[in-house]
């Protein structure tokens, strides 16, 4: 069974968040009071400067790390009450991701590659689903590829597969079309967009393409670790 989509509730709730990160000679707060809500289905991009806690602050609203003041409610979850294994169930459940790096595991073909999340799952039906997703990126004469035999657009196209397989309610990229040329860009940013519109994800990225941050219905714009 799919989990159940957020309609009508907010897929995102950051309230006072921060992150300070402490060495032997110094503090670094590198987020400090951001508060925002993201509702189900908003389309949601976050901006700002290299340095500015963009990547940081994805992961505290993936659970993927731990703030240091305040709190992050997931799918209406609050992430801080949970350890860490229920923050992955809850992440396999709910989430998906997409990365600049692509992030594939290279001794699988594409087709293995979009499969695994649904394996993990024991779902039935998972090498048909995987097929699927991949020719409907325009993969489905690449599935036996491995990662090293795609370009980089190609490895980004079976990385959008793999993230759109498990019907997320809620996707997070980390610039998504971050090393890929302008029009391999434009191509994977009609794909994510495409997927996202058919199963109706909330999706939150992360990126320094003014063109990709436009295609969203909102911007969170990030200065100095603060919102601005």
């Amino acid at each position: 069974m799919q989990p159940p989509k957020l309609s009508g509730n907010p897929a995102v709730i950051a309230t006072q968040l921060g992150k300070t990160v402490t060495t032997t000679e110094q503090s670094l707060t590198i987020l400090s009071a951001i508060n925002f809500s993201i509702n189900a289905g908003d389309t949601v991009a976050i901006i700002g400067e290299s340095g500015s806690g963009k990547s940081t602050l994805l992961g505290l609203l993936a659970g993927l790390d731990t703030p240091t003041t305040g709190s992050v409610v997931l799918a209406g979850h609050d992430l801080t009450r949970l350890d860490e294994e229920a923050r992955t169930r809850l992440r396999s459940e709910q989430v998906g991701f997409v990365f600049q790096s692509f992030q594939l595991l290279p001794g699988m073909t594409a087709l293995e590659n979009v499969m695994l999340p649904l394996e993990l799952r024991n779902q039935p039906g998972a090498r048909a689903e995987a097929r699927r997703l991949l020719e409907r990126v325009g993969l489905g004469s690449r599935l036996q590829h491995t990662p090293r035999q795609l370009s980089g657009g190609e490895q980004q196209r079976v990385a959008l597969a793999r993230a759109f397989v498990t019907r997320p309610a809620i996707l997070f990229a980390d610039e998504p079309t971050g090393n890929l040329d302008r029009q391999t860009g434009a191509r994977i940013s009609d794909s994510l967009f495409e997927l996202n519109a058919e199963q109706a994800t909330t999706l939150i990225l992360v990126t320094h393409d003014a063109s990709l941050a436009a295609r969203c219905n909102r911007t969170i714009q990030l200065v100095g670790g603060v919102m601005a």
